[in-house]
């Protein structure tokens, strides 16, 4: 068994494909087992070559369905904590960045200002296994009954600081809907209420309203089957990137040089006005370099996405 820790989200998950798919070229034998949240079932599903998900929260004591791996891998951390939870498994090898924390003096060092798909790609490497970094794609769904050729919107985050405000994004709504776009919001259970308001203000029709109403799988359907993204630095931003959908992605307190999508793919615009050095902020709301971002800023952004896919089709054909 080659065990592979990343008790994470989403877009930690898509994060790790390379990754994940090169643990799988080297070990063709062998069963991949992932220990991660059980709730990410469905992307597990559609990133392929896993052979068995262990539902994993936080980084307490290991499940005993993990004992003995031949290869433990660290993909959730720099240690301490997820490096002693891995020893605990008792692997016949641990491939992990250098924690002295946690008596582990293998591996290369750790880089706080790396690109999350890069950081463990060049874990791998530096253990002698290849990983490509642009092995980003994610298994496409069927549609399974969501709409097809809409605009997603998805205003919400688990961190404030990473949310554009709510009016910007009415705003915007109203803008893409006169050019044509059948938009629609999703978003947790716990973010409806303001995706409501959104819909609301913009003028938009209830069923327009998804969030809390889509699962995991459902929701990688619909930004599998969309014609634009619009979000923030979260999840649904990394699914975009992993099925190629055209998208603008607003960054705010943390760099797209460490979490935006990759360079060279035109179809994917990130905004941020950060760079100038971290601005003063008092911790409430939006962070500064997010809120910087204004309207019509994201819809110029929109047409140089939109322009981007009609040439590739262009040259396709």
């Amino acid at each position: 068994m080659i065990l592979a820790l990343r008790a994470l989200g989403v877009g930690d998950l898509a994060t790790a494909v390379p990754a994940l798919r090169a643990l799988r070229a080297a070990h063709p034998g062998r069963d991949l087992v992932l220990a991660a949240p059980g709730w990410l079932a469905p992307l597990v599903d559609l990133v392929g070559g896993v052979d068995r998900l262990v539902p994993t929260d936080g980084l307490g004591r290991p499940d005993p369905a993990l004992r003995t791996p031949r290869v433990a891998v660290n993909l959730h951390g720099r240690g301490p904590e997820s490096h002693r939870m891995l020893a605990g498994t008792r692997p016949g090898r641990l491939l992990a960045y250098a924690s002295p924390e946690a008596g582990h003096h293998d591996g290369p060092e750790w880089r706080d200002d790396e690109h999350e798909v890069d950081r463990w790609c060049r874990l791998l490497d530096w253990y002698g296994i290849p990983a490509d970094r642009t092995d980003l794609d994610l298994r496409r769904p069927a549609p399974g009954g969501v709409p097809t050729g809409v605009t997603v919107l998805h205003p919400g985050s688990k961190i404030p600081a990473k949310r554009w405000p709510p009016g910007r994004f009415a705003a915007l709504a109203r803008d893409l809907a006169a050019r044509g776009h059948r938009v629609v919001l999703t978003g947790s259970p716990d973010e409806r209420a303001t995706a409501q308001r959104i819909a609301d203000a913009a003028g938009l029709s209830a069923d327009a309203v998804l969030a809390g109403r889509t699962d995991l799988g459902r929701l990688a359907a619909l930004v599998a089957y969309a014609r634009l993204v619009v979000s923030g630095d979260t999840g649904v931003a990394h699914l975009a990137t992993g099925y190629r959908t055209p998208s603008v992605v607003l960054f705010g307190p943390v760099s797209p040089a460490r979490w935006g999508p990759p360079p060279g793919r035109p179809r994917h615009r990130v905004l941020w006005a950060g760079g100038q050095g971290r601005p003063r902020w008092d911790g409430a709301g939006s962070h500064p370099t997010l809120a910087a971002i204004g309207v019509d800023e994201v819809v110029a952004a929109v047409d140089e996405v939109e322009r981007a896919v009609r040439v590739c089709r262009a040259v396709a054909a």
